[in-house]
């Protein structure tokens, strides 16, 4: 086992010297997540009801179609569906709690009386919106400040039994791609998530309840987003599911010269096979059917025994 840090060189130890609580943390099983199974690759289906996301922003779009996305998505694979009413690409400003409510909370209801049976998730920043979300069925917060931007949203989690997602991000929104800095992006991301566990952890919310994700694309250069991806497994050292979020990003674009953010789709299935391989448990993805595909093929191959039947 290698162990680092930002003011040591990196070393390996032999896993008896290992503290038995680290191993477990590392290796145990995942236990199911909002009642699902984390014994292979799972999708969240992002469904922005945003007329100015960054990908597949929808003007206009009625609630009854939106749902019909939702569902579609379910249809063509996703475990969970993500559910975000504000805009959190690189550039944009926020969005007032109550405005995002009108536009998430209508899609979450429609849903649920559609009778949609994943569990859904609300991709929100605020407590306000959580709590609604939660009252009207969501099953987890997905957090891109990692509970940081409103101090009431760990209670509403608590309070709901609710699953979290705490993504990191250096700086908000508005900002975060000014200039993105780190020592050793790695760590430092480790360190931060590591920390805001703990604060869940202590609040009452178990490690099975809580979902990792180090934040590709947020307050990140493109180098920063290759070292996360490529360091995907040291994630699993903080005992909680370790979800990838790099679908039809701007580093996909970088690589590949694609610019229009829904033509990366190839791209983005690479990501996810990449983060298979380091043994992501979620990937949070536009293109559900196509990343379904990939990951049910890579999952037979990398683990066929031989077997045919």
């Amino acid at each position: 086992m290698e162990t680092v840090g930002l003011n040591r060189e990196a070393r390996r130890l032999p896993l008896k010297s290992v503290a038995p609580e680290a191993l477990r943390l590392l290796a145990a099983p995942r236990p199911p997540l909002m009642g699902v199974t984390m014994d292979r690759p799972r999708i969240l289906g992002v469904l922005n009801v945003t007329p100015d996301s960054f990908s597949d922003g929808r003007p206009g779009e009625s609630v009854a179609a939106a749902v019909e996305r939702g569902l579609e998505m379910a249809a063509s694979g996703a475990d969970f569906i993500d559910v975000g009413g504000e805009s959190t690409r690189p550039g944009s400003d926020p969005l007032e709690p109550a405005a995002e409510q009108d536009r998430v909370l209508p899609v979450i209801e429609g849903l649920k009386k559609a009778g949609l049976s994943a569990p859904i998730s609300i991709d929100t920043r605020n407590a306000a919106t959580a709590r609604a979300a939660f009252e009207a069925g969501a099953a987890m917060l997905n957090d891109v400040s990692a509970l940081t931007h409103d101090e009431e949203s760990l209670g509403t989690v608590v309070e709901f039994g609710g699953a979290v997602c705490l993504m990191h991000a250096q700086g908000d929104p508005k900002t975060m791609q000014d200039a993105p800095r780190y020592r050793n992006v790695l760590i430092e991301v480790y360190d931060w998530l590591e920390s805001r566990v703990a604060v869940c952890v202590k609040a009452g919310v178990p490690r099975g309840r809580i979902v990792v994700d180090p934040g590709i694309g947020f307050g990140k250069t493109l180098a920063h987003n290759l070292t996360l991806i490529g360091g995907l497994a040291a994630f699993h050292g903080l005992g909680c599911a370790v979800m990838l979020g790099a679908s039809r990003k701007a580093f996909i674009g970088r690589l590949t010269g694609v610019e229009n953010a829904a033509d990366r789709v190839a791209g983005s299935i690479g990501a996810a096979l990449a983060g298979a391989g380091r043994g992501a448990h979620v990937f949070r993805v536009h293109d559900v059917a196509q990343t379904r595909q990939a990951l049910d093929v890579w999952r037979a191959a990398a683990w066929f025994d031989g077997d045919d039947e």
